[in-house]
């Protein structure tokens, strides 16, 4: 049960399956993710984080098993896909942004296009989202005359744009330099702290610890273990998951 009382989860995956021709990258997936929850996935490479991340926006198509999001099976195409994608934000790696567009425009395309928002309206609601990720003074500049790390905060108030339900963050600070890492991370923190439902692919186990309300270990297509952060981070249940923590929390 979330705090507000709705105990219907947003996001749930049935024996989600996905093959990528002969290599099964999700095995027999089952989860929910509740309204409000931050859920942190973390595990090794390759263990099929990023896939179970872009299942849910369709970005990937499943093989069998199905999503259900916000109470409806994840539509196969057309409009009905297009609704969920602007229900559901995403921030990638890299930070997609379009280069010939000023940082303003690259965050009022989606709500003026997909929306149907007024022009002046979507400027103004970029502008407060832009003050709240800390770069409105860049609004009028391009992607190429900003930092990876302002980048990545734009991407975020583009994603926050669209007012969805949920954010999908697919390892939004590996592609950082490591002192702007942080300037992201606190940026995503925040939106936790506001009650935004986030799943968040992540290296970042200070992130983890700090922001999740629940850690999904995963390795070799299958979750292997989830738990609180605290609970996973002191007393991992498996061997697979003590095994990884060993590796990363000695450097």
């Amino acid at each position: 049960m979330t705090e507000n009382g709705d105990a219907t989860p947003l996001v749930q995956l049935e024996n989600v399956n996905k093959h990528f021709g002969a290599l099964h990258v999700l095995k027999n997936i089952n989860l929910t993710v509740s309204r409000g929850e931050v859920l942190v996935v973390i595990g090794p490479s390759g263990g099929g984080k990023s896939t179970l991340c872009r299942t849910i926006n369709r970005l990937e198509t499943i093989n069998d098993g199905k999503i259900i999001f916000d109470g409806q099976v994840l539509p196969e195409e057309g409009k009905a896909l297009a609704r969920l994608r602007s229900d559901v934000g995403m921030v990638f790696q890299s930070f997609n942004l379009f280069a010939h567009k000023t940082i303003r425009e690259n965050v009022t395309l989606g709500p003026i296009k997909v929306r149907g928002k007024a022009k002046d309206e979507a400027g103004k609601r970029a502008m407060e989202l832009l003050e709240r990720v800390g770069i409105a003074a860049q609004a009028d500049k391009y992607p190429a005359q900003l930092s990876g790390g302002q980048q990545q905060r734009v991407a975020i108030a583009r994603a926050l744009a669209m007012d969805p339900k949920m954010i999908l963050f697919d390892e939004p600070t590996s592609a950082l330099d490591p002192e702007m890492v942080q300037e992201v991370l606190d940026v995503m923190i925040g939106l936790a702290r506001d009650g935004m439902t986030m799943m968040v692919v992540t290296h970042e186990m200070g992130f983890a610890r700090r922001a999740a309300n629940r850690v999904v270990f995963m390795a070799d297509g299958q979750i292997v273990e989830e738990n609180t952060p605290d609970e996973f981070f002191t007393n991992a249940q498996t061997d697979r998951a003590r095994d990884f923590l060993s590796k990363i929390l000695t450097h």
